[in-house]
């Protein structure tokens, strides 16, 4: 009987662990969704890795590669906590280890656009960041 006790208390541990690491991944992708939302540029460049690459949607580029200071830049002269008419949602997170993949949607319906974000995270020192992200604009 101890030893099913002890399995069980290990699959509960386990488990909330997990819990635990997609809960603070969330959070991360938060901090950028949130701070892209409402335009808080410190908080999305909270949510990255300081040289992480951003692939983002242009029409008249195939590749259009920002770092997450120049994304923020974006945001700086926008009114801070004033929402912005970027409605987003975390869509999925896949967690293995240290490192995870999340997709994220983002609608911006005066401008009848909808994106779809895709991440790479790594827990680095023991905290979350998002490493790399690509973005593509959705056909309508």
């Amino acid at each position: 009987m101890k030893n099913y006790m002890f399995i069980f208390c290990l699959l509960c541990a386990t488990v909330l662990f997990a819990q635990s690491e997609e809960v603070q991944v969330r959070e991360t992708l938060n901090r950028y969704l949130h701070g892209s939302s409402y335009s808080y540029p410190d908080l999305i460049t909270s949510a990255f890795y300081e040289e992480a690459p951003l692939f983002l949607s242009k029409e008249d580029q195939e590749i259009y590669l920002f770092s997450p200071k120049k994304y923020a830049d974006l945001f700086e002269k926008r009114e801070r906590g004033a929402f912005n008419g970027r409605y987003t949602k975390i869509l999925d997170v896949d967690i293995s280890n240290d490192i995870a993949t999340a997709k994220a949607e983002i609608h911006i319906a005066k401008r009848n656009m909808r994106l779809i974000d895709i991440f790479l995270l790594k827990r680095l020192s023991g905290e979350w960041k998002i490493i790399s992200k690509a973005a593509t604009l959705m056909p309508e």
